[in-house]
């Protein structure tokens, strides 16, 4: 039921003695009425329009006070600046964005997008109900993780694998588990005296403050650090074992690389360490490769099979960097092993929910076949895109905006792209981008309205320009950010 009337005298007797145009503010009732919110009214209930149109007559009255105007805005031009607020309430936090950055896995834009298979497999579950603890061959209570382990178990040649939400997870509940363990001479020694050995050269630090002794120190474990930063040799991790010793860890620097006078311990040497030794050897491969990156031109990344092969007990990476999929931490190994991660009760807190499975399920499937996960990986896709077709892509774009009176220059050229997402932090690789300036308008001030429109939009502004790489938009985004572009320089 309207109480517009309560509403006017109500303004009224708030305002009065302050200057006219405070006086003639419209009510919040007849704001919320006005013909520019009928839609906004039927979409959303009217409590949402009458607190937004509170909202605008308070910034008003506010603005009005301070300037000492003496009209007061109409109730139609009010209302409109309520149905923009509205338009931004109410369009989602997360929403879609095209990537015209050149780095394949922006962290700050979600890494990975998924294959087809991915997206399709994850709406099938969400929208009813799926089979995510039950064996249906036969009826019992299953572990989720059941879904993907053999998957796992094939693609990397492991005996066992388990699934957790991160590699940040993956890393502490491994410590947690692998410190739990008896010492090597001494059974008694307390979790919290049990050490893991690692190099000085690999407590890396990746993006969020994680850092490895933090959370080797959450884990349980005490961190044991052997060598130098640039030099750590096996003979450093062997004179450091003792009764508290729990296990060997050797780590991928992913995100950095020491070069120079530098040496390290192979993972086949700490492998022999601890064969001998009695201790389980732990990779932390970071991002996670399923297949040779070789073949994009990328050295020295290494594969989860590879590490497997090697003969680690337990290797950890990333299901959302170099695999392609979506977040979650993937640790394959020794059956013992992944049965006792599995009972360690961080396993709950670590748990990947129907929809992570389902796109990791679908995505691991595709790596089956090398060629076709090239085909239908994103990243992979976006890696083997031939130059000259992203050329061509960008002379179409350029060609275009040459058209608009806004465009005061659009130049196709050579660019580098980068995978980011902390994998492989040194290598580039080639690209061609789209670099433009504007008559009207600064670069900076076109990339915020890019950024706020919608489709939003994610380019460069470097060296005066304007910069889109085509190597991270997808072709089916062509039409979208040509549109996005044509309307933010108008």
């Amino acid at each position: 039921m309207k109480q517009s009337g309560a509403v006017k005298r109500s303004s009224a007797t708030k305002d009065a003695g302050a200057p006219n145009a405070l006086r003639q503010l419209p009510a919040v009732n007849d704001v919320a009425d006005a013909a520019a919110l009928a839609d906004w009214l039927a979409r959303v209930p009217r409590a949402v329009v009458v607190d937004a149109a509170r909202a605008v007559l308070a910034e008003t009255r506010s603005r009005l006070a301070k300037s000492g105007a003496d009209e007061s805005p109409s109730v139609e031009s009010v209302a409109r600046q309520v149905a923009d607020q509205l338009h931004r309430q109410e369009r989602p936090r997360l929403r879609p964005v095209i990537n015209a950055t050149g780095i394949i896995l922006h962290t700050g834009l979600g890494r990975s997008p998924l294959a087809e298979s991915a997206v399709a497999a994850v709406a099938d579950v969400a929208r009813q109900y799926s089979s995510l603890e039950v064996d249906l061959e036969t009826g019992e209570r299953g572990k989720r993780t059941t879904i993907v382990r053999a998957l796992l178990r094939q693609l990397t040649g492991a005996e066992s694998a388990t699934v957790v939400n991160n590699n940040a997870a993956a890393t502490m509940i491994v410590l947690a588990t692998v410190a739990a363990e008896k010492g090597v001479q001494k059974g008694d020694s307390p979790p919290s005296q049990r050490s893991i050995i690692v190099s000085r050269g690999e407590l890396i630090e990746i993006g969020g403050s994680f850092r490895l002794p933090d959370i080797m120190q959450a884990s349980g474990a005490t961190l044991r650090e052997v060598g130098t930063t640039n030099k750590t040799r096996i003979g450093d991790y062997e004179r450091a074992i003792d009764e508290t010793t729990a296990g060997l860890m050797k780590v991928h620097t992913s995100n950095y690389r020491v070069v120079g006078f530098t040496e390290s311990a192979t993972l086949a040497e700490l492998v022999e360490l601890g064969k001998r030794r009695g201790l389980p050897v732990i990779d932390d491969i970071g991002s996670g490769a399923l297949v040779d990156y070789a073949r994009f031109g990328f050295g020295d990344e290494p594969m989860a099979s590879e590490s497997v092969e090697a003969g680690a007990d337990l290797v950890l990476f990333s299901g959302d960097k170099l695999l392609g999929g979506p977040q979650a931490g993937i640790i394959v190994g020794g059956l013992d092993w992944i049965e006792r991660i599995e009972k360690n009760p961080l396993m709950r807190a670590f748990r990947v929910d129907k929809m992570t499975l389902a796109a990791l399920e679908a995505t691991l499937r595709l790596y089956r076949d090398a060629d076709q996960a090239c085909r239908e990986v994103p990243i992979l896709t976006m890696l083997s895109t031939p130059v000259l077709e992203l050329r061509n892509r960008a002379e179409r774009l350029a060609g275009r905006l040459r058209e608009f009176t806004g465009v005061a220059e659009a130049v196709v050229a050579q660019d580098a792209a980068y995978l980011g997402g902390g994998s492989i932090p040194t290598q580039s690789f080639e690209s061609v981008v789209v670099r433009l300036r504007f008559r009207s308008q600064s670069e900076s001030d076109v990339a915020d309205r890019l950024r706020l429109g919608d489709p939003a939009v994610m380019p460069r502004v470097q060296d005066g320009y304007a910069t889109f790489d085509m190597r991270t938009v997808f072709p089916n985004q062509d039409e979208l950010l040509f549109a996005a572009i044509a309307t933010a320089c108008a």
